[in-house]
């Protein structure tokens, strides 16, 4: 499972950035991730549906391999998109035209998107953050909503609000970002992630409330993070570069499930939620600091 979302969801975004052009990039990817994640909270749904009413084994499981089946059978219309991405490559302004375009190798691009360029490493970061804090969260729910003895059923639309939230969300954000910019919308994302967090360690609203929260912070930060790499990376080099940032992001997956389980194992369920907030708030202080605006058009304005 974890070599195919290596595979096909980093060539999925690609292949949208390919397609759509700086124009329309944030649009792409907003479409993208919100089919996506929209699909995994519509998962949880039946998901929690099927485990109640046929038991854990095998109904749940069938239900992902009628998924697997159907994608395989898409996947053998998908056309290739490279053409695109060296098309713009060669229409990219470059001092002398007739040079021919450099490449960079692959610790090049793994330095540069982890340290050494400003917006592509605070992209990695708050990506990182976006992800540890999802499953440190994601570690703790279910122990949070057992303690409030809820039916399987309940807990399946509980843990289907957030990505809910977070999928549909992207495809207003993804767009929103092409008219007004990446950077204001990942940075009060980062914000709002980590008053989401506060919210719940504090237990200070209803529960549905709290992953709504979250979901719409994360909704306008998840998007724009893919969309600032697909403007930062160089065309010929775009596939890689995704796949760094990638790398980088998805190590939050596990990172943030295991931190979550042992802060909770020392020191309770709200402490590896307070956790988490105190991460989203120091990722949401370093993009405001070190990421600068992406979007060519945008960024053009803010530097006349």
């Amino acid at each position: 499972l974890g070599f195919n979302q290596g595979l096909t969801w980093s060539t999925t975004v690609v292949t949208k950035i390919d397609l759509a052009g700086p124009a329309h990039r944030g649009l792409a990817v907003g479409l993208n991730e919100a089919a996506g994640h929209a699909a995994v909270a519509v998962t949880s749904l039946f998901a929690g549906h099927l485990a109640e009413t046929h038991g854990l084994r095998p109904a749940p499981f069938l239900l992902g391999l009628a998924y697997a089946v159907l994608a395989l059978g898409i996947a053998l219309g998908v056309r290739e998109t490279r053409d695109h991405a060296d098309l713009e490559a060669a229409e990219t302004n470059r001092p002398d035209p007739d040079a021919p375009i450099p490449m960079w190798t692959n610790s090049d691009i793994f330095l540069d998107t982890s340290i050494r360029e400003p917006a592509l490493s605070a992209a990695s970061q708050a990506g990182w953050s976006t992800t540890s804090t999802s499953h440190c969260l994601g570690a703790c729910s279910p122990l949070l909503f057992a303690t409030a003895e809820l039916s399987l059923t309940q807990i399946g639309v509980l843990v289907a609000l957030y990505p809910g939230v977070w999928g549909v969300g992207q495809l207003i954000t993804g767009e929103a970002s092409d008219r007004y910019g990446r950077k204001p919308f990942i940075t009060s994302g980062m914000a709002i992630q980590a008053v989401g967090l506060v919210v719940i360690a504090l237990g200070v609203s209803r529960i549905e409330l709290q992953h709504i929260v979250l979901g719409a912070g994360t909704a306008l930060v998840y998007p724009t993070l893919l969309t600032v790499v697909g403007d930062v990376a160089r065309p010929a080099q775009r596939g890689r570069t995704v796949g760094v940032y990638r790398v980088r992001r998805d190590l939050g997956y596990a990172a943030g499930a295991l931190l979550g389980g042992m802060v909770a194992d020392l020191m309770g369920l709200h402490a590896a939620v307070w956790v988490a907030a105190v991460i989203s708030a120091v990722s949401a202080l370093v993009v405001a600091v070190r990421l600068y605006e992406t979007h060519p058009r945008v960024h053009a304005v803010i530097s006349a």
